[in-house]
């Protein structure tokens, strides 16, 4: 079941002993800035040789594959209680050197604040890694957080209009050979919106299609009325603004990988209903 902010942080905290915050990144201007991390509770078991040692090889795996990979790799290291999973998905508009900083980027940011966790998630604005000691690979997880602005309320026509693209994306982008799409809205003189849909590679189309499309029921009157939104997940992510915050990009599968070919020129400014401040009043 998808749920909202506060529900995702209280349901993580008390049913899985988990930490998880979402940062005050809504609707910046496209630069690569964490949006969200989960580290499960303290492990001692994390500081066994054979785990570390699996870790290791796994972590070094996705960063050498999955820039290489159309912006996705899955991997599984080790055996027994010791085997630990992971993926990486890049974000299908950012080029391959892009999404091995965002890789390297987040394995840091995993290896620093969840150092004791076996079960990790981190979200960037560019790239999603995870690993966990329990086999996820290819299940649909449908716990996301959206993030937005609600300040910058749009004409209701176009807001309507907006939406109506959404939808529509969220169901052509589990068709797309990488699940990934991008969507434009020209409301005249009130100016463009445009939208971008993914869903990890581990899952299935009708997974994907039913993430997507859960995403958009669940947040409806969350992000129905904005100008600029992101819902973030674990298995799939939307994203929506008044400006060109995606790049431009051609993927050639038959040269392992993304070629880059021009970045958006947009800047704008938003803010999460709550603050990390009070986050972190609640642990």
């Amino acid at each position: 079941m998808l749920i909202n902010f506060k529900a995702v942080l209280i349901w993580f905290v008390i049913c899985s002993n988990s930490v998880l915050l979402f940062y005050t990144t809504c609707c910046n201007a496209d630069i690569n800035v964490s949006a969200g991390l989960e580290c499960s509770k303290a492990d001692k078991s994390t500081s066994e040789d054979e785990f570390q040692t699996n870790l290791k090889k796994l972590l070094n795996s996705l960063a050498a594959e999955a820039p290489y990979r159309n912006g996705f790799y899955e991997s599984r290291e080790g055996k027994d209680s010791n085997k630990v999973y992971g993926i990486v998905q890049c974000r299908g508009d950012v080029s391959v050197a892009d999404c091995a900083n965002c890789t390297k980027e987040s394995i840091s940011i995993a290896l620093h604040d969840c150092s004791k966790s076996k079960q990790v998630k981190v979200w960037l604005k560019w790239c999603f890694l995870r690993y966990s000691d329990d086999d996820f690979i290819g299940d649909l997880d449908r716990i996301s957080v959206a993030h937005t602005n609600e300040t910058n309320i749009d004409d209701p026509s176009v807001s309507q209009r907006g939406f109506n693209m959404m939808t529509e994306l969220a169901a052509t982008t589990p068709k797309q050979p990488l699940m990934f799409k991008t969507a434009m809205l020209d409301a005249g003189d009130k100016g463009k919106r445009y939208g971008m849909a993914q869903c990890n590679r581990d899952i299935s189309s009708a997974d994907c299609d039913g993430c997507l499309a859960g995403q958009l029921m669940s947040f409806r009157t969350t992000v129905g009325n904005v100008r600029e939104w992101e819902i973030y997940g674990s298995s799939c992510t939307m994203w929506y603004a008044e400006f060109k915050f995606y790049f431009s990009i051609t993927t050639t599968t038959s040269e392992g990988g993304r070629k880059f070919s021009s970045p958006s020129q947009a800047v704008a400014i938003g803010m999460m209903i709550l603050t990390v401040s009070k986050l972190l009043l609640m642990f």
